[in-house]
């Protein structure tokens, strides 16, 4: 644990808090779906929805 508490204990600039969340939600979403959530894509299947495909399908 003590590598934890030297991040914790460590005194950071706002600027560096920033960049370093940054560098940790593109990391944890991926660099794809942050791209996708930004250009307002969706990636959702080109299956039709409920009700509206052939029956038995």
């Amino acid at each position: 644990m003590s590598m934890f508490d030297g991040i914790l204990d460590r005194e950071v600039t706002r600027k560096e808090f920033l960049a370093t969340l940054a560098v940790a939600l593109v990391s944890l979403f991926g660099i794809s779906s942050l791209l996708g959530i930004l250009s307002g894509k969706s990636h959702q299947g080109s299956r039709p929805g409920y009700g509206q495909g052939d029956y038995g399908e």
